[in-house]
């Protein structure tokens, strides 16, 4: 189970009754009658939302009434999928009172390879009309610097062009670059292995793992320089290289290429590095490729998840291949259970893994198969006792609580799609009910949180007006998971009835969803260029369960009134 961060409250953006908006302008043409609004109603998605009233479908839905809003901080971005590649003539951006001092209009053909064609700094807000030219299948307005202390907020954001213009979408490897780097053998100054990295070695950076990283020696390398390269194999020409920075980046290095791995020639070079994902173009020859750093940003060394040489020629290995998306939406049943058995039957054994044991993270109950039982009604039921078992191991003793936990390991994982519960949580100080997913490779031996972590529902039993979605990973974990926490409407309580919490998990992300409304979105392009590492490409298991005590509920007490109970009335899974 994961510790989450505890909510911050934010401030409700106060609107004046009557405001006057003076704005410098541009002058620019209206849209060519040729030109159709081609953004309203497509998918949208954001770097984030002030809350759920504020979706970013909402800035695409042609209703001047509705809004997006994004988070108060720097950068925010909302995007438009176009659904397929489009010449772009014109963006109109109907600003809120909080609007971009300080943005972009990017493109991009892939939703991750973005091209600026606007940029200003002096943004005004209300109605801007901008005259644009290019081309993509995704467009997004890209804030630096909000104009007010509160976020991002549009009325409208409308994209104005030609469906099919430009080039045809690009196929994975765009203008047929290959991945020359994938299992070629790497070199470094030095390399980490001790408790905190170990065997971070050269080649943990070609593997194409999000999980595994190269690190300068922590006994002799957090000098300058320090460096890592790449035998591609064969002479190749390189065009682009990809830098996954752990937070032990380089401020100042260079790209630099060898045909005989003693003379090298930088092909690029920067004194600002700011670590996170990176992808640099480049113009270069060679059979070796290095990246040397020259200062670092903190006091450690230089660590890099990911170093991809893009490029033709060499001698490239063939990657495995990439998971396919489902489809959008995803809506082939692929799995499900209903839990309709009789009261008293465990659950299905050919579906289900019971997880006996005590729990993680200080918690107070011991997991016994006898706590999960069907009730006859089509739910799946797991009681939390206050009863204690002789032998167990908890905080302060022998565990006093009992309760139940099971999982899909080892019989149904899953790579993408969509994955939801109905579910009616219970109501006690101490309790914390869970519906959550764990990264398959956990049961053959990679530790949390290298494995990663989804985690659907975590309602904590003092405060069951708010629940929780958080994604964990190595470079953010426990307190530090990426996710917000968000209410039904109306103040209701989640212990008064069932609700639909789902996952919708693609290439691009995770969107959250309770009883239809989306809660949440993360997207894949944006944690990796601002928290780290996406380690979500590969097989996922299900896990429900009801924990007692711990370090982020807290413990039960007199109040909270054993025995209780989760129930489940389904899990379903479509792809």
């Amino acid at each position: 189970m994961p510790s989450s961060r505890s909510p911050g409250r934010r401030m409700a953006l106060l609107i004046a009754a009557a405001v006057t908006l003076v704005t410098s302008c541009l002058a620019v043409m209206p849209a060519a009658a040729a030109d159709a609004l081609i953004s309203q109603g497509k998918t949208a998605t954001a770097s984030s939302s002030e809350n759920v009233a504020f979706p970013a479908s909402a800035a695409v839905d042609g209703n001047a009434g509705t809004r997006w809003s994004s988070g108060f901080s720097d950068p925010q971005w909302i995007q438009v999928d176009l659904g397929a590649s489009a010449t772009i003539t014109q963006v109109t951006l109907n600003w809120e009172a909080a609007y971009g001092r300080a943005f972009q209009i990017q493109t991009s053909p892939n939703g991750t390879t973005w091209t600026p064609i606007y940029s200003t700094t002096t943004g005004a807000g209300g109605n801007q009309t901008l005259a644009v030219n290019g081309t993509g299948r995704y467009v997004r307005v890209y804030g630096t610097q909000r104009a007010t202390a509160y976020g991002y907020s549009l009325w409208e954001f409308q994209v104005y062009g030609t469906i099919g213009g430009g080039n045809p979408d690009p196929d994975p490897d765009p203008g047929a670059l290959k991945l020359l780097s994938y299992g070629k053998p790497g070199a470094a100054s030095t390399s980490q292995s001790d408790g905190n990295c170990w065997e971070c070695t050269p080649a943990r950076a070609f593997d194409r793992d999000a999980a595994s990283r190269w690190a300068t020696s922590s006994t002799t390398g957090w000098v300058d320089p320090g460096w890592i390269s790449v035998d591609l194999g064969a002479t190749a020409q390189i065009k682009q290289v990809v830098l996954q920075w752990d937070p032990a980046y380089a401020r100042a290095f260079q790209i630099q290429v060898s045909d005989n791995n003693s003379t090298w020639t930088p092909i690029y070079s920067t004194t600002t590095g700011t670590g996170f994902k990176q992808t640099l173009t480049v113009n270069g020859t060679g059979r070796y490729v290095r990246m040397y750093g020259t200062q670092r940003a903190t006091p450690y060394g230089y660590s890099l998840w990911e170093f991809q040489v893009w490029g033709t020629g060499g001698a490239p290995i063939t990657p495995p291949p990439l998971p396919p998306d489902p489809a959008n939406p995803p809506t082939t049943l692929v799995w499900s259970d209903e839990f309709n058995g009789g009261a008293g039957t465990r659950p299905d054994a050919a579906k289900w893994t019971q997880d006996p044991g005590t729990g993680p993270n200080n918690e107070l109950e011991y997991y016994k198969p006898e706590n999960t039982a069907m009730d006859g009604a089509g739910n799946l039921v797991i009681t939390a006792r206050q009863e204690t078992t002789a032998g167990s191991s908890c905080p302060g003793g022998p565990c006093r609580y009992t309760s139940g936990r099971i999982n899909t390991g080892g019989k149904f994982t899953f790579t993408y799609g969509k994955v939801e519960a109905r579910v009616k949580v219970p109501k006690g100080n101490g309790l914390w009910p869970a519906f959550w997913m764990m990264g398959a490779d956990f049961l053959t031996g990679r530790p949390w949180p290298y494995n990663g972590e989804i985690d659907i529902l975590e309602v904590l039993g003092k405060d069951v007006k708010t629940s929780y979605s958080t994604i964990h990973a190595p470079a953010y974990n426990g307190g530090g998971g990426i996710g917000s926490p968000y209410t039904l409407p109306n103040g209701a309580d989640f212990s008064d009835d069932f609700h639909v919490w789902a996952a919708t998990w693609d290439s691009k992300g995770i969107v959250y969803t309770l009883d239809g409304r989306t809660v949440l979105t993360l997207s894949k392009a944006q944690v990796e260029a601002t928290r780290g590492p996406w380690v979500f490409d590969h097989p996922f298991y299900i896990i429900l369960n009801l924990a007692v005590g711990g370090d982020w509920p807290g413990p039960p007490d007199a109040s909270t009134g054993f025995p209780k109970q989760m129930l489940v009335d389904y899990v379903r899974v479509y792809k």
